[in-house]
């Protein structure tokens, strides 16, 4: 299993447009041994990971929020039986023959019945008063990750067949198993007997693990299994299908007809957007593929001609430009001032210490003689824990956080002459106050701190000037990396 095969992954909004996914993803006019040498790693359809757990967006509780907060003892049963009615509401929608959608069904139903006996025996034990079940609330959320994705894989490995295709569902939710290996091997264990030139694996995004995919890696759990499968299988090329192109900049913000396809960059590019919340691919993914020359391409699922962008790890664009636009609308800066701090060790650790302990994403930090600045991915009321925290170590400091954007100008390579200048004459004429700056040696991206209000005009902004008014062909090899 050495360099003849892809290993794919589709996202969850990709997955729900089931009837555009098989014509332009999974047959896309493929015939015969053409339809094989693929691994197609599938997240839940979109939607259904929400309803187990809790909405990725408005928190919105799930199956799982509501078995936490113990709501009533129907909270959670009602909230798993929106889930089998959604599930057999998807199914419906897409199995033509009545025996697969009875299989499909039957499928979902045996899992959610397994799923709401484990919770009814937690939730007795809960009842007691005198037992703990708080360490089995992960346990809880892995399971309940696990069941979207077993019901996606399952579906379409059907869906499949009933067209031919000698498709097989490959399930690494460790259901029915009493062994917890690590992810490695059970992928190699999953993987032995298939053989990819005559089989079509579909294979569940979360997987069941000693490392625990949810506990490790949130919501991002899909992509590390994708990754590790690519390593560990020797992939030639890892491609994800999103519902939309790695673009220049969101085509809301700077107009459609603006936005550039980027075509060609690196994996330093990928971890900046990863750092900003856009994913092209989760760091810890990008960094097995990186590590093993396994180039990555993202690709339209609507757009089944184009070849989507190729991500290398020694690609460097032959002109130095910026290639995206983008970043974080609401921001919080969390400023750290203390006079004593002066030639004086200990703080900067110590902040980075409580907002561990939170939680908290840190985008970038500044500091200088007695300030520390840390700009965060974090709501308010996050950020204000922090405070309090750090007021209490440190009552003589003055540490206050507000709101700002932050939007940085990213490229495998930007460093061209009279970049700066052209960025801060375009927020001037915009009207932006640039609040700060931030502009790396290793020449990857520029981050601009501005009031919130300002962002979207910002993006617009730094696009017109530094995108679109230096619009030049991507090249097609570019440069190696020195």
């Amino acid at each position: 299993m050495s360099g003849q095969h892809s290993v794919e992954k589709v996202g969850g909004t990709s997955m729900a447009a089931t009837g555009v996914l098989f014509d332009n993803v999974l047959i896309a006019g493929r015939k015969d041994a053409d339809l094989y040498n693929r691994i197609f790693v599938v997240s839940a359809y979109a939607g259904m990971t929400d309803l187990l757990l809790e909405h990725k967006k408005s928190g919105e509780p799930g199956v799982y929020a509501r078995f936490v907060a113990d709501d009533g003892a129907d909270g959670w049963r009602d909230a798993i039986e929106t889930v089998r009615d959604a599930m057999h509401a998807r199914n419906a929608d897409m199995f033509a023959r009545a025996e697969s959608l009875a299989e499909a069904n039957g499928f979902v139903d045996a899992r959610i019945d397994a799923v709401a006996a484990c919770l009814d025996d937690l939730a007795r034990l809960r009842s007691h008063g005198r037992f703990c079940v708080k360490e089995q609330l992960i346990t809880v959320r892995e399971l309940l990750a696990g069941l979207g994705e077993a019901h996606s894989a399952h579906s379409t490995a059907l869906l499949l067949r009933d067209r031919g295709v000698n498709a097989c569902f490959v399930d690494l939710t460790l259901w029915d198993q009493q062994d917890m290996r690590g992810l490695d091997e059970r992928i190699e264990q999953a993987f032995a007997p298939i053989d990819l030139a005559t089989t079509l694996p579909i294979v569940t995004g979360y997987a069941g693990c000693s490392e625990g995919m949810v506990r490790r890696y949130q919501r991002g759990y899909s992509e590390m299994t994708f990754s590790r499968i690519a390593v560990l299988t020797q992939a030639r090329e890892a491609i994800i299908h999103k519902e939309f192109h790695l673009s220049s900049a969101d085509p809301k913000l700077v107009g459609t007809d603006k936005a550039r396809k980027i075509g060609r960059t690196n994996y330093d590019v990928a971890d900046q957007l990863a750092n900003l919340g856009m994913e092209a691919i989760h760091p810890g993914a990008g960094r097995g593929l990186r590590q093993t020359d396994i180039p990555l391409r993202v690709r339209n699922t609507f757009d089944r001609e184009d070849g989507g962008t190729l991500i290398c790890g020694d690609y460097v664009s032959d002109t130095p430009r910026v290639e995206i636009v983008t970043g974080i609308r609401t921001a919080q800066a969390l400023q750290f001032f203390e006079q004593d701090m002066v030639g004086v060790k200990g703080y900067d650790a110590a902040i980075l210490d409580v907002l561990t302990r939170h939680g908290i994403w840190i985008v970038s930090k500044a500091s200088n003689a007695n300030t520390i600045t840390h700009y965060l991915s974090a709501d308010a009321v996050k950020v204000k824990r922090v405070i309090g925290d750090l007021q209490d170590r440190y009552p003589d400091a003055s540490i206050s956080a507000h709101p700002v954007a932050i939007v940085s100008v990213i490229g495998s390579d930007i460093s061209r002459p009279g970049l700066m200048p052209d960025a801060l004459k375009a927020l001037a004429q915009a009207d932006i106050n640039v609040i700060a700056m931030q502009h790396q040696i290793r020449n990857v991206d520029v981050q601009f701190v501005v009031d919130v209000r300002q962002y979207d005009a910002a993006v617009a902004a730094l696009h017109r000037a530094l995108v679109e008014d230096n619009d030049e062909p991507v090249a097609a090899e570019g440069r190696r990396a020195a």
